[in-house]
């Protein structure tokens, strides 16, 4: 068995792609702050059938990020996909004139630090195995910057780059890099943008391996 490592797991849109995954038989660790709170989760998916585990770490602190990861393929099996998709602060989101440089370094730190991280943790793993598939989950301000949101447009675009720079490098070694921009919010509901809707999504993209940037809607939307 292998596993997916979903940072950033929560109970819409990480259990949703958990449970995508877990169908296909992929193990599942669920990393997030709360150890609680992924573990309830994990639970929840075992009691459905599925292998299941939760992994407490903040992706701001790298040695904490990385002790998570490393611990994943003892419990559960090598890591052949990661996807990163924490839910920003509200905090990374101030207006670009009222932005000073200490309110980057949150921002920076959630999404590029953090990325470089999970990345580089995971690499040799999917080496090992040949293969591997890496999904970073962005909002639209990755691709659109928006002067109300300066943090998060800065830092998605950092993180967008080292992704693409990723999809590019990494190829001949059978690991694939995307990156799906969800417009707006996820939408229980939608047809496009329901946590169901995106873990299909996203599957597919780990599935087909074709390109770096998808969109899970039109951006205006």
């Amino acid at each position: 068995m292998t596993t997916i490592a979903v940072i950033g797991a929560g109970p819409g849109l990480g259990t949703a792609v958990a449970r995508r995954f877990g169908r296909e038989g992929f193990g599942i660790a669920l990393v997030s702050r709360d150890q609680e709170r992924v573990g309830a989760l994990a639970a929840e998916l075992a009691d459905a059938g599925l292998t299941a585990r939760g992994f407490a770490a903040d992706v701001r602190d790298p040695k904490a990020l990385a002790a998570a990861l490393d611990a994943v393929p003892e419990a559960l099996g090598p890591i052949e996909v990661l996807q990163y998709s924490p839910i920003p602060h509200p905090d990374f989101m101030r207006p670009v004139l009222e932005t000073r440089p200490d309110d980057l370094v949150g921002p920076i730190e959630f999404s590029l630090y953090g990325p470089v991280t999970a990345v580089r943790q995971v690499l040799p793993g999917m080496r090992s195995l040949g293969r591997g598939t890496v999904l970073f989950v962005n909002g639209g301000s990755a691709v659109i910057p928006h002067p109300e949101r300066a943090g998060t447009s800065i830092a998605f675009a950092a993180e967008s780059a080292y992704g693409h720079l990723l999809h590019d490098t990494l190829a001949p070694d059978g690991i694939h890099v995307g990156q799906l921009i969800i417009p707006g919010a996820i939408s229980p509901g939608h047809p496009r943008k329901d946590p169901d809707a995106l873990a299909e999504t996203l599957w597919g993209m780990h599935r087909d391996r074709h390109g770096f940037r998808h969109f899970a809607d039109d951006l205006d939307s």
